[in-house]
């Protein structure tokens, strides 16, 4: 997948800037202001992928991304897990002292959240990390800090106060890669594989308990079951589902019939490799 334009959320320096170019080394980034600008990007043919992150081991999912998901004609190819190590930045001469002021995105400020009260600092929720980084470079004083990557503190000439500034060791975000065309892999039994869709159930009594009963009854795995309320209703929930397996499965082949039957709106998503992450 090298030599391919891949869109993402931010500015150069962004969390998601770093996961392209260690999924794809050799290919071209382009920075967009919003989640989904990059996906446009990607159904308009402008950009072959666009790298969103989908949640983190820290703060949990981006509910953002599962709204958009669905409404959007795009393809789940493939997933990336990319340690995440925040930095406590600022400018030259800055000191864990002078810094009263720290900004970020509201996902990193809450994956930072017991080391910024503890330095007693006064968050600011910012669009960005790395946009963050480029405003406290801008800003030129030393009472101003940002939590973003390494890599942002070089492309924006700020000094790293404090490494490691998360709350927790091993903090990973899985992201996945989006593209236009529906490149389902034929199965092979010696790889693994997540099948990921989105539903909503019928008007029935326990057509949840029902629908998820297939999976249990033919042995398959639910990495990962997310629910949210479609805009616009409380009443009618949307249910997000990553399924152990491939579709030409026998075992979740029954299971999906069985989902069939007691769902309705069923989008696959798609069918990728799981990550070396997973295995590991």
């Amino acid at each position: 997948m090298n030599d391919k334009i891949i869109a993402y959320q931010g500015v150069e320096g962004a969390y998601s800037n770093l996961a392209c170019k260690n999924a794809f080394p050799n290919s071209i980034t382009i920075a967009c202001d919003t989640f989904e600008d990059a996906m446009k990007l990607v159904e308009c043919g402008t950009a072959n992928f666009a790298m969103i992150p989908l949640e983190n081991s820290t703060a949990g999912r981006v509910e953002e991304i599962y709204r958009l998901i669905p409404k959007l004609e795009l393809h789940i190819i493939d997933e990336h897990f990319e340690p995440v190590n925040h930095c406590l930045l600022g400018v030259k001469g800055a000191t864990l002292e002078s810094i009263k002021y720290v900004a970020s995105h509201p996902q990193a400020l809450a994956q930072c959240h017991k080391n910024i009260l503890k330095l007693k600092l006064q968050a600011q929720a910012k669009f960005d990390t790395a946009g963050s980084a480029k405003e406290v470079s801008e800003v030129n004083n030393p009472m101003y800090g940002a939590i973003a990557s390494e890599l942002a503190a070089r492309l924006y000439n700020l000094d790293i106060i404090a490494e490691n500034f998360g709350d927790l060791q091993g903090n990973t975000t899985r992201f996945i890669i989006l593209a236009k065309e529906d490149t389902t892999p034929e199965f092979d039994e010696k790889i693994e594989y997540i099948t990921s869709l989105v539903f909503e159930v019928r008007d029935i009594p326990a057509a949840l308990y029902k629908a998820l009963g297939g999976f249990a009854t033919n042995g398959v795995n639910l990495i990962k079951l997310e629910s949210y309320s479609l805009p616009g209703s409380l009443q009618v929930s949307q249910f997000h589902i990553d399924i152990d397996g491939h579709p030409s499965q026998k075992s979740l082949v029954l299971a999906l019939d069985e989902l069939k039957y007691f769902a309705k709106d069923i989008k696959y998503l798609g069918v990728y490799k799981k990550h070396p992450y997973r295995i590991k």
